[in-house]
This record gives structure tokens, sequence and C-alpha cells, in this order.
């Protein structure tokens, strides 16, 4: 028997050729004195074969496995010196610390090899950091030219991320800043840092998060380099710990602000004023978070400039109802907040400045017809694309050991993947209807940033997600 020989050229031709020859026919189908018929792209097309699928059950091969030390730190796995990042090389590791509104994360990857090395530098990291003078003053300088950009970036999310915090829990927990005040960057020096630390980094605090290791060496590594470490700044019997309950309190943060000028070049950015409408959701630890979480989903949106099909959102209703109907908003997207106490469902909005009445009254339209009856296509439609989203995420290793730590630090334990996407496809529009007359009950939050001489009162907006069809109350004047 001759060997098999593989000939890409002649393989190429032949396809193209299969391609051409069904092409034709399907053109000589439709071609014959009519256009092509009116075929929805839910339904699949005439002379094509089932396509068929690969499947699995959405089942973790590895378990998440929970140990609680002696300290009690739990495992399951701006301050880092140029000798960290070196040792780490060795071991081809990376390294990264990110803080969020609840919680400050301390994250090393690296070959399996490197436990013991990367468990000491972590430890070494966290409990023992070397504040040094000239260390603190180049953070500070650090600090500052952040606040700086923060408010100089042509995108605003981040700032108003911070307004609408504000406004919807004014003066307590999540609602206070997350950068800190310029007044501030000089008054943080190593004793106030190690206040901070001695009450808040302590092992019942904490979750050492691993994975791609085996639960055992993690264990044995944690007993080694954690469970007996004294901290840097000693130890306290009675932790001065804020234990408060976030407050949801409504209200608007507004900032007066010149956009004309943000972003300038050959296609500068036109000036633009940015709103935030919020109202209070519900915490992560709820059942309803689940039908938030495809709530804000089918709501979706986007940059009116996003290109892409229904992958990319096209079919969510700030699409469908907003940017495809009203040209000239730049912007519509849905935003969720959620924290252990509480949480907040939010749609930023951005337009030319002299159509910020009209946009707001688009956008508390919208809030009030969430609590409409949810079509069938859009509501499996939007559980489909979470689904899709939760499990392409934890596709990367870094992003599941973020997930493991979040969910044992908060919950004491993990849900799987294939236990949240059963969640997801058990919500039904019951759910998402009551979820959001619950909602709608709530006082709003509203940030509004740029010109705002065209923005309704507070007491206006509050009245149009009181009313039936959203609308804001009339107003008239003698003088323009």
């Amino acid at each position: 028997m001759a060997p098999f020989e593989l000939n890409l050229s002649e393989l190429m031709q032949n396809l193209f050729y299969c391609h051409l020859r069904y092409g034709i026919a399907a053109y000589r189908k439709y071609s014959s004195g009519g256009g092509y018929p009116n075929i929805s792209l839910s339904t699949p097309l005439p002379g094509i074969p089932k396509p068929l699928f690969a499947s699995v059950d959405g089942q973790e091969k590895y378990e998440t496995k929970i140990t609680t030390l002696e300290n009690g730190l739990k495992k399951n796995l701006h301050f880092l010196k140029d000798e960290i990042l070196l040792t780490l090389e060795k071991h081809g590791g990376i390294c990264d610390c990110q803080t969020s509104r609840d919680t400050t994360m301390y994250a090393v990857s690296a070959e399996v090899k490197g436990l013991d090395t990367v468990v000491s530098l972590l430890s070494d990291a966290v409990l023992q950091p070397r504040l040094l003078d000239e260390e603190l003053e180049m953070t500070r300088m650090a600090v500052r030219f952040e606040l700086e950009d923060l408010n100089m970036r042509p995108d605003p999310e981040p700032l108003l991320t911070e307004m609408i915090h504000a406004a919807a829990y004014r003066g307590n927990t999540v609602g206070l800043p997350r950068f800190c005040p310029a007044e501030n960057v000089d008054k943080i020096d190593k004793n106030v840092l190690h206040s901070y630390l001695r009450n808040y980094y302590r092992p019942e605090r904490m979750v050492l998060a691993g994975v791609g290791i085996e639960h055992e060496q993690l264990v044995e590594s944690a007993r080694k380099y954690l469970l007996d470490v004294k901290p840097v700044w000693g130890t306290s019997s009675a932790p001065n710990v804020d234990l408060s309950v976030a407050q949801y309190t409504g209200g608007i943060v507004k900032m007066e602000k010149d956009m004309s000028d943000v972003s300038l070049g050959p296609t500068p950015i036109p000036e633009l004023t940015h709103i935030m409408i919020g109202l209070e959701s519900c915490s992560y630890l709820e059942d309803d978070f689940i039908p938030f979480a495809v709530l804000n989903m089918m709501m979706g949106g986007g940059g009116s400039f996003s290109a892409g099909g229904p992958g990319k959102g096209m079919f969510t209703r700030l699409y469908l109802n907003v940017l495809n109907r009203h040209h000239w908003m730049y912007n519509a997207t849905s935003y969720h907040h959620s924290y252990e106490d509480s949480g907040l469902l939010c749609i930023h909005a951005s337009a030319d400045p002299r159509q910020v009445r009209e946009m707001v009254e688009i956008i508390t339209r919208e809030f009030i017809q969430m609590g409409g009856s949810a079509g069938e296509m859009e509501l499996e439609r939007a559980k489909t694309q979470l689904k899709s989203m939760l499990m392409m995420n934890l596709e990367s290793r870094p992003v599941i050991f973020e997930d493991v730590g979040r969910q044992v630090l908060s919950t004491g334990k993990r849900k799987l993947p294939h236990e949240l996407c059963h969640l997801i496809s058990s919500v039904t529009a019951g759910d998402i209807k009551r979820v959001t007359t619950k909602m709608l009950r709530s006082k709003p939050a509203v940030a509004a940033l740029g010109d705002l001489m065209e923005l309704p009162s507070y007491e206006h907006i509050q009245a149009a997600l009181s009313s039936k069809d959203g609308r804001l109350p009339r107003t008239y004047r003698l003088f323009r």
C-alpha cells in the first residue's frame, strides 16, 4: 500500500470547490426571480446538516478542599521589592497585588517546584513588609499622580463608580472613598499603616488559595511559613475592626466639570455629560444575587462604537431600546456591584450636555420597564451569555484561585461552576419581575459629571422612578 500523503494545496482547492459548489446551489435555489427568504437567525438554514457540538457535564475534575490552620488562617491559594521579583523569576513566576472596596489580594504564579519559595515570599510580603521612609515617599508620589490622572482620564467610569457609591452609601462602609483623598496622602505614615495592618491582617480574615497544587502540599507549606510567624507590627488580642453593616441611603453626588478638552488630537472625543443612576439590589450572600446577575446581563449595553454581533451584547435591552433608537447617545451600560451586606445595580449613560434631561428620562424608563415581563428568548439569551462568561473566565488559573479565595473568604465554602450554572438556569421571568419590583422601592443613587445645566433635580428623578412609565415631571420655562 502506498504511503498516505497530504497535499495541502490540493486539499484547500477541494475545500474551496465544495464551498463554491454548495454556495452556487444555494444561490440558484433562492435566485429564481425572487429575493432571499426571511429566515430568523435562530432558525437552522435549509439544506444544512444539524451541527454536532462537543458536550461536557460541567463538573470540575478536581474538588476544592478547605483546611483551617490552628491560628484561623484558611487555605484552599504597592510594596513588592526588586529582590522578590528576582527570586520569582528563578521559578518562572509573576506577582501582583490588587485592592477592591472589600478585599486585598496578593497573587503569585510560579512553577510547582517553587511552592515553598512562593509561600515564603507571600508570608514576608503580607506579614513582614519593610515600610522604609523612602518607599513611603515614593508611594505618596505615585498616589498623587494617580489622583491627578483619575480626574484627567477620557474614561470617566472609575470616577463615576466612586461617586455612585458615595451617593448610595453616604458616609458609611462601601460609600467611603476607595481612593485616598489628596489631603490625607501626607498623613499616612508607618504608624498609621501598622495600626491598620494590626487590626485587619489577622489569620481569621485571611485565605491562602492555590490552584494546580496538591492540597496537602499547600497545607504543609502554610504551616511552615504562616502558622507561627509574628507580624512586624506585633499582635493585638482585641482588634479594633469596623464591623458596620452597609446602610443604603440613596442620594446624589454632582461634579461640575469642563469635559470639552478631555481628549484632544485628530479625532477628539466630543464634550459629553455622564450620568449614572443606581438602585439597591442585594448582597452576594442572598439567593436573589443570581437573578440580579441575569437581569444585569439582560440589560447589557455598551458604547455606541462597540463592534460585534450577538456575543457582544447587541441584543441586550440597552442596545435595542436605547442605543439603536437614540443615535445621539454615546453610551448606555448596566453594572452590578455586590457586597456582603448590600448591592447596587446601576446604568451609566453619556450624551451631549444639551440632551441630558432626555437621556435621564430614557434611563428611568428603562428601569421601570425592567419590572415588566421578560421575554422567553431574551431571558434564555441572558442566562446563556452569563453562563458562557462564567465558564470562559474560569478557563484562566489566576481567575480560578481568585474565585476560590473570594468565595471561601466571604462564605467559608466554594460553589463550583456547575452549581452556579444550575442556579442561573433556574432563574425564571417571575424571579426577574420580583427582584425588580423590590429594587424599584429603594431611593435612587445618582452620580453626575460634566456640564449639568440640563440635569433634572434629584426629586424629579425619584418621582420618575416611582411612576408607572418612568417619565420625568413636566417643567415649563419662560425663557431658554
